[in-house]
Order: structure tokens, then C-alpha cells, then sequence
């Protein structure tokens, strides 16, 4: 099975020789990279099913890309699109994969490993070569996949675009009187209409539960006069989408709608603060400083926001203490929140591109306060 996204085997080639330049200049030996997204972004393979069978992509700059598979998934690995650009190195049942990986590292060396690699291959490479070490893709190299091309833009924009068609239609329906979970059902199916081929979530959190983030939908039928937090986003063609807006059944109280204004104020700030050369934190501080301004800082509980591209959560992160500056191509959500207790939540996020001089969203739906029945 392939990657569905339109690049050819000279974009693969060029990321893997990216990828191998930039775990030089960090001074690793190499990249080890097991199924997984970022194996599917560097090679446009992904096993038709990931088992204790080593699969392993070993980048160096000073060697041709090689792709360690199972003899019976070789025919698979052949044909994906990234495949001319390397070199495969198959083992059959029976023989020991370690060691025909071992003959392709540095007996000494330091390599960066994918975060998702089974930890039964991490100790058997350890054992065939004790003189390796380690350190996590997300650790050694955490801006690897950030810098998305033309193309890769272009995809993230059509799944928010997606998402956005996803919103329109879902507001147009009945809230009241319904589970969470039917509403939740109801996203889950537009987005696939609009051509998402994997949802990821679709939060539906109604009145208190909305004050929970990450709330987990269930039976809570909707009322009149509850707020609504939607948050909702998968893949579509590869790429991710992920976008929150809070609706309201019904005319919401004077206070609904001014914590509501409030966020929609500080996701504005968010927005205007990305820019190239902005550190990430620089987001998080003009999002979070409207909240606090306006007497809700303790209710803004979690990071502005994340990375997004060929998952829906990656790097870079837009939270306090991160200095990584913001680069033209990267893209990241936008999404403060504001949680009371017990009473209601709202939540408005976009997603964000970085450009030559500012940023350009790839949500564009209503960001005022919705009215639903």
C-alpha cells in the first residue's frame, strides 16, 4: 500500500537526502525510521500491517537510503512511490533481521529513531550492536517534517477547506434533544463526504462538559441555552485537518457571549502574532496575554497550539518555553480556550500557515458566535 499524496520518487528522494543532511548537521550518524507517519512521508510506503517483522528506512549522508523489509512485504515496498530513490534490503523468516541491519550502521554511531518504533527492534539492534545509542526523532530532529512545500500546502488547505464545508453543513442541524454522540456521528460522516478518508476526533462537549478539552463524547443530550464545543479533524489525501468552533442553542446569556468575544479576541492575537522569525511562544504569549486581560487566565488550561501535516498532532509546538522561530511553510493551529468548571467551555481554532511576511489561515468559517437550534 502507497501514500495517496501526488509526489513523486524525486520528492521522497529529496526529503530522505534532507532528512539524512540535517541528522549530520546534529551530529547523529544517521535516521532509523519504522512504519509510521514519518515513514510514510519520507518514502510514500506504508505496510499493509505493521507486525513484529522489522521494517526500518536507514537514512546516512554518506550512504544510499535503505529500506530493511520482510521478503514477503519486498512486492508491497517495491512499488511505492518513493521507492527508486533507495535501496531494499529484504530478510526472509528464519534469519536474524538485527544483523543484516547491523551491516548498514555504524557500529559506534549515534542514530535518530522514529518515536513509534516497536521497542523489541530498538533492544534487538541494541544487542546486535552494543556500541549504538539512540535519542527519539522528536528529540533529535523535532522540526524534521515542519516545513511543508507547495504541495504539501496545498493539501493541508484542501482538508481544511474540507473541514470548513464539514462545519456549514453541521450547523444546519437539530442540537437540541440530541445525544452528543449523534451529533458527533453527524461531523464524523460529513467530513468523510467531503473526502476524508480517516477521522481522527470529533469532540462534541455540551454545556459543562465543554469546560473538559479533550472531553470524550457520549449521551448528554443537548439542551436549549447550552454552549457546544466542536472540535473535530482528520486525514484527507494524507494530510490533516483539524479546526474548533463554539456554537450556542439558541440566544446565549450576555456572559456566553463575552467569554465567547474574548476568546475569538485572543485567537485574532494568536493569528496576528505569527509571522517568520516569531518564536513559537511569542503565539501562545499574545493569545493567552487577551485572556488574562480580560480575568480568565486560570481558565485557559492547556499549549495555543500544534504542529499539522501528515498527522494531526506534530511538532512545532506554540507554548511557553518554546523558542524555535517560525519559519515560511510551517503550519499549527491557533486554538485558545477558555474552561469554567462545572459551567461551559469555548474553544475557536484555525489552522495557520506561516508566509514571507505574516500568516494565512486555512479554516475560514464564522469565527463569531453561532446560533444553532
Amino acid at each position: 500500500m502507497t501514500g495517496t499524496a501526488p509526489f513523486t520518487a524525486d520528492d521522497y528522494q529529496a526529503r530522505m537526502e534532507r532528512a539524512a543532511r540535517q541528522a549530520a548537521e546534529a551530529g547523529l550518524a544517521g535516521l532509523l525510521v519504522a512504519p509510521g507517519p514519518d515513514l510514510v512521508w519520507l518514502t510514500g510506503y506504508t505496510p499493509t500491517a505493521v507486525t513484529e517483522r522489522l521494517t526500518l528506512l536507514v537514512l546516512a549522508a554518506d550512504r544510499e537510503p535503505a529500506l530493511v523489509v520482510p521478503t514477503l512485504e519486498a512486492p508491497d515496498a517495491e512499488r511505492a512511490p518513493g521507492a527508486r530513490a533507495l535501496t531494499l534490503h529484504d530478510w526472509t523468516d528464519g534469519k536474524d533481521p538485527y544483523t543484516a541491519t547491523a551491516a548498514l550502521l555504524d557500529a559506534e554511531g549515534r542514530y535518530g529513531i522514529s518515536d513509534n518504533t516497536w521497542a523489541m527492534h530498538l533492544l534487538g539492534l541494541q544487542k546486535a550492536l552494543p556500541g549504538t545509542s539512540y535519542a527519539s526523532l522528536t528529540e533529535a530532529l523535532p522540526m524534521l517534517r515542519a516545513v511543508k512545500d507547495a504541495a504539501e500546502l496545498e493539501l493541508l488547505a484542501a482538508a481544511g477547506a474540507a473541514a470548513d464545508a464539514a462545519f456549514e453543513e453541521i450547523r444546519t442541524v437539530a442540537f437540541a434533544g440530541r445525544r452528543e454522540s449523534d451529533v458527533a456521528a453527524d461531523l464524523a460522516a460529513l467530513l468523510r463526504r467531503f473526502g476524508h478518508s480517516q477521522v481522527d476526533f470529533t469532540i462534541v462537549a455540551s454545556g459543562p462538559n465543554g469546560a473538559n478539552p479533550h472531553h470524550e463524547i457520549g449521551d448528554r443530550v443537548i439542551g436549549h441555552g447550552d454552549m457546544v464545543v466542536l472540535d473535530f479533524g482528520g486525514l484527507k489525501d494524507g494530510y490533516g485537518s483539524d479546526t474548533s468552533r463554539t456554537v450556542h442553542v439558541g440566544e446565549p446569556t450576555d456572559e456566553e457571549r463575552r467569554v465567547h468575544d474574548v476568546v475569538r479576541e485572543a485567537q485574532e492575537a494568536g493569528f496576528r502574532a505569527v509571522r517568520p522569525g516569531a518564536a513559537c511562544q511569542e503565539v501562545d504569549r499574545a493569545a493567552r496575554a487577551v485572556i488574562a486581560g480580560a480575568g480568565y487566565g486560570e481558565y485557559f488550561i492547556h499549549r495555543t497550539g500544534h504542529g499539522i501535516g501528515v498527522t494531526t498532532h506534530e511538532p512545532p509546538y506554540m507554548i511557553e518555553g518554546e523558542e524555535q522561530p517560525l519559519v515560511p511553510g510551517m503550519c499549527f493551529s491557533v486554538e485558545p480556550g477558555i474552561y469554567l468548571p462545572g459551567r461551559f467551555g469555548v474553544r475557536i481554532e484555525d489552522i495557520v500557515t506561516v508566509t514571507e511576511d505574516g500568516g494565512r489561515r486555512l479554516n475560514d468559517t464564522e469565527r463569531e458566535m453561532v446560533i444553532v437550534h
